[in-house]
């Protein structure tokens, strides 16, 4: 018989079983935490008809859809969980109530070229808040709140969640009656921190063919600093001149305005005027989180406000607010730099019981009395030496092992081994599933991530 290569095809992560508990962990969390705020779980396909998935798709995300035929059917694989979601909500909409808020945490797929910490098969997480019509705008000042809550519940605190508004971007380009290139001038705009205002300045002079005062004004308004106050009161400048960037203006602030209440520390956000999050897309509060000791790796989660998520399955009008994390990426940057939290305990089970007496029944009672008292409980049974079994335990860093031999059974109690410590107590087998229940929880303290 032939043998075939085992092999992972390229852009596909697959975890070892300790690695695999540390990103559960941080899956786990970000549940945890979405759910907090009111959020319901929920789950789409990962193959639809390719002529749903596909009717806002073009361009290069079209080409980097894996799309298949079976039978008579033309099929893709989901690209993102926005699609999906907009699916969902017109095929559902008489049975949802509204504001409808999900959460999503599932594997997308996109074809595109494998590379250093970009996959072709990723999990993302994310969350929307989807209004019947209109949707207020309190919901776009919560969603840093929940930003905040989550990256911190993960264990990071040098973190900033940017924000902009759109309305201001294209009332501003308006004012100066360029509106009309708005989407070519943000492509230049977001290269400013790569390259710098006087090499962005030279772009729109240059390659898009703006005027010199023109240029000016664009290199002045993105390079407006300071704090979130600073940047409001320099805007104001602005007013009373276009009424799309007045209403931005008012909307934007009543972000910043809530954002204290909301629990979120004055220096964890910036108003940051070069963020647009795609101009085709979004219409409202744009969001762009970064680390701030790690700025190569870019945003780790972004979102905005956008006016009609479902405008290709309904005529209903579906305003939304929401933000993505791109959780296998974020996994890998954080494995990278050396964040995750190592101390934290990736074993499959809390304790190893290992019977030493012929009948087994006193082993898998004592089994059963750990798994009800939570405690996650694993009987090893297999005929070998006992160094093999403790290297067993060993080699899967179980936290404790406990054996069970005819003197134990005599005295209706159980000997644990701390395997950390080395120490060794014998306790009743009453209470033997609480003492371990009190220490396995201890060793369990502490966030996923270490900065």
């Amino acid at each position: 018989m032939e043998r075939v290569k085992a092999r992972t095809l390229s852009g596909f992560m697959e975890l070892l079983p300790q690695k695999q508990k540390q990103f559960d962990r941080v899956r786990e969390i970000l549940e945890k935490t979405y759910s907090l705020y009111g959020f319901t779980g929920l789950d789409t396909p990962v193959i639809e008809s390719s002529e749903v998935l596909l009717a806002k798709a073009g361009g290069e995300t079209e080409k980097q859809i894996y799309r298949f035929t079976k039978g008579d059917s033309d099929l893709s694989l989901r690209f993102d969980l926005t699609v999906p979601l907009a699916k969902y909500v017109a095929l559902h909409y008489n049975e949802l109530s509204f504001p409808f808020r999900r959460y999503q945490i599932g594997k997308v797929y996109r074809g595109e070229r494998a590379q250093r910490g970009r996959f072709r098969e990723f999990y993302q997480a994310d969350i929307d808040v989807i209004g019947d019509g209109k949707l207020d705008i309190i919901n776009e000042a919560e969603i840093p709140a929940i930003i905040y809550q989550t990256f911190t519940a993960l264990g990071l605190n040098r973190f900033r969640i940017r924000i902009n508004n759109r309305k201001i971007l294209n009332g501003f380009y308006a004012i100066l009656h360029w509106d009309h290139r708005a989407a070519d001038i943000m492509r230049v705009v977001d290269k400013l921190e790569k390259i710098g205002a006087e090499k962005v300045g030279l772009m729109l002079h240059d390659d898009l063919g703006l005027d010199q005062d023109a240029v000016g004004e664009i290199v002045k308004f993105i390079s407006i600093r300071g704090s979130n106050q600073e940047v409001l009161d320099a805007l104001r400048e602005y007013q009373g001149q276009n009424e799309t960037f007045d209403l931005g203006l008012s909307e934007l602030e009543t972000v910043a305005k809530y954002l204290d209440a909301f629990g979120v520390p004055q220096d964890h956000f910036a108003i940051d005027l070069t963020i647009a999050r795609g101009l085709d897309y979004y219409t409202g509060t744009v969001y762009e989180t970064v680390l701030l000791d790690h700025p190569e790796v870019g945003s780790v989660c972004s979102g905005g406000r956008y006016d009609n998520l479902a405008e290709y399955y309904t005529e209903k009008q579906l305003p939304g607010v929401g933000i993505s994390i791109g959780l296998t990426r974020l996994f890998y940057v954080l494995e990278e730099q050396g964040l995750l939290n190592d101390d934290l305990p990736t074993a499959p089970a809390d304790v190893l019981i290992l019977p030493m007496t012929e009948d087994l029944s006193p082993a898998i009672a004592f089994a059963t009395l750990c798994r009800a008292a939570g405690v996650r409980a694993q009987l090893y049974t297999e005929p070998k030496k006992f160094k093999a079994k403790m290297n067993y335990a060993d080699k899967l860093s179980l936290p404790f092992v406990a054996f069970l031999g005819d003197d134990e059974v005599q005295k209706g109690a159980v000997s644990l081994k701390d395997m950390v410590s080395g120490e060794q107590v014998q306790v009743s087998l009453s209470e033997a599933p609480g003492w371990l229940k009190v220490r396995v929880d201890a060793k369990n303290q502490g966030a996923p991530i270490r900065e």
